[in-house]
């Protein structure tokens, strides 16, 4: 039985709707001649800049709703309309705490695994304005949550984190698909940027706002939330949709487009031909069936999505939000005065070394980065919480300045090397590691696994420290010992390649710690397309079986 196909543009469109190329275009893209073929591509464009740094904005949203609850905790007015009445005042119980802070990553959790169906269906830009306006649905619950009613304040909490976990997800994914391959490390990584950003403006307002009178202390801050959002949300109409899903869903002269663009080169030059035709063999080696379960059962996927979610949760598990979440609690222990000073100084500190991370993804690859990062790292935990256990008079800080001080130029030393390798660096993987078909269940997982652990550390913290106080730290230790294996053994370097070739390093098993010098075989050569038909018959045969 045939398959009926229309043409459209020169282009041949499947009844899945992809597009596959004549045999002529196909000839075309691959003739030496055309005009502006091998014209110089510049390292980036303004309007590559502007796309990533106006999408980051997703990630100023996270990291301004992360910094901000732990000034909340120390203020005034926020201890008496949500806390507890106690023989020495207002304060919030482990498990209040617990839950203020951290019912936040539960809404994320399930925001970034409903952000794939989403993302596939609305397209990656229009699911980044739904998931802003569900964010200001949960700012409005927050704002409007009277005195006494701290169950309010935690739901509100919870459906802001719907939409700043879809954000967590769209925002890497539309990033990672529509960056120029030389720079898309670094246009990622800002992502991270401005996560730290919105760490350091949240405390930076909570330090001015803390001596304000009533419920301005915490209202002023929740409230440029809502205008962030807005401004996002708004702002994306004047963005293209990302080329690999206009291309997958049978757009390519808008694909092609978007891409000149963003490399500030001309259509019909090389570099774009080439990456088209390699979004085109990863379509044609597809089965265009669509069983649900097939993004387990494809070629690697089962492995990738397993690295995908160890590589997000020890993100987590380096312990950085240990001081996001907790820092004026950690460092009123510490014996420092002024608390919120210290967290505008560790936030400034985050958002300043982060400018590095885009750089060092970039210049040294993630591979050694990563490794390197979690090796100093491991490091300055093993000198904190030795610190802080041992030296440290944890009832009476105050006796023992000393410990204190060098506590946070140890937290100092940890957050730079953080924010230089283990921020940025996780979620240009995540957006690296998965073939377009899968792109978004693949980094739905991911990020779920992130704001799994986020959640984990966020609620159980108080209760640790309780406990064994800055023994803690040996736990965040370990967890960097096992990250810097898991990078040597299983990741592949990204450093230069497209999200096509990856893909194929992955299917094919390239061997990660060799995979900085490997070598692709040529586009059309018979090795390549050996392995590709390979792919094909594999899919084919899951999809056949389902």
């Amino acid at each position: 039985m045939g398959v009926e196909t229309s043409t459209h543009h020169g282009e041949t469109i499947s009844p899945a709707g992809v597009p596959q190329h004549s045999s002529q275009e196909s000839v075309a893209m691959n003739k030496p001649t055309q005009v502006g073929l091998d014209t110089p591509v510049p390292r980036v464009t303004m309007r590559a800049f502007v796309l990533g740094a106006f999408v980051s904005m997703g990630g100023l949203l996270f990291g301004y709703d992360t910094g901000q609850i732990s000034g909340f905790q120390e203020m005034s007015n926020y201890l008496e309309r949500y806390g507890e009445l106690g023989p020495d005042g207002y304060s919030f119980s482990h498990v209040r705490s617990g839950l203020i802070v951290s019912l936040l990553s539960i809404g994320t959790l399930i925001g970034s695994l409903c952000g794939a169906p989403i993302a596939d269906k609305l397209g990656r830009k229009w699911s980044i304005t739904l998931w802003c306006i569900i964010l200001n649905i949960g700012l409005i619950v927050q704002i409007t949550s009277p005195a006494g009613k701290w169950v309010q304040m935690v739901m509100g909490r919870w459906v802001t984190g719907l939409g700043v976990g879809g954000c967590s997800l769209v925002v890497p994914m539309y990033q990672g698909e529509s960056a120029p391959r030389q720079i898309r490390g670094a246009m990622i990584s800002c992502y991270q940027l401005f996560v730290t950003l919105g760490i350091f403006l949240s405390y930076c307002i909570n330090l001015g706002t803390e001596n304000l009178d009533g419920t301005a202390q915490w209202r002023i801050t929740l409230g440029l939330t809502f205008l962030f959002a807005l401004v996002l949300g708004g702002g994306m109409a004047c963005f293209p949709e990302s080329p690999r899903f206009e291309y997958r869903h049978g757009r390519v002269d808008n694909a092609r487009r978007t891409m000149s663009k963003l490399y500030g080169i001309p259509e019909n030059h090389r570099i774009i031909l080439q990456e088209l035709e390699e979004i085109q063999q990863q379509l044609d080696a597809e089965s265009q069936e669509q069983v649900w379960h097939e993004f387990i059962t494809a070629p690697r996927m089962l492995y990738r999505i397993a690295l995908g979610m160890v590589l997000q949760s020890l993100q987590q598990l380096t312990g950085a939000n240990y001081f996001f979440y907790y820092g004026t609690t950690i460092f009123q222990g510490a014996g420092i005065s002024n608390s919120f000073i210290t967290q505008v100084i560790l936030g400034a500190v985050n958002f300043g070394t982060t400018f590095g991370g885009l750089y060092v993804v970039e210049n040294f690859g993630r591979r050694k980065s990563l490794i390197f990062g979690a090796g100093f790292m491991f490091v300055c935990f093993m000198i904190f919480a030795s610190i802080g256990h041992f030296m440290l008079d944890v009832h009476h800080p105050e006796n023992t300045p000393g410990p204190g001080k060098g506590m946070v130029v140890v937290a100092c030393f940890f957050i730079t090397a953080y924010a230089m390798t283990w921020g940025p660096m996780i979620w240009t993987i995540a957006a690296e590691l998965f073939p377009s078909k899968y792109r978004a269940k693949g980094m739905a997982l991911a990020t779920a696994s992130n704001w799994c652990w986020n959640f984990l550390i966020g609620f159980f913290t108080p209760f640790i420290t309780g406990a064994i106080d800055f023994a803690y730290g040996y736990v965040f230790a370990g967890c960097l010992f096992v990250a810097a294996l898991v990078v040597y053994f299983f990741v592949i370097e990204g450093k230069g390649r497209t999200l096509e070739e990856l893909d194929w390093m992955y299917v094919n098993r390239v061997t990660p710690w060799k995979s900085s010098d490997f070598e692709m075989p040529s586009l059309h050569s018979g090795h390549y397309q050996e392995d590709d038909l390979a792919r094909k018959e594999s899919r084919s045969y899951h999809a056949e079986n389902a």
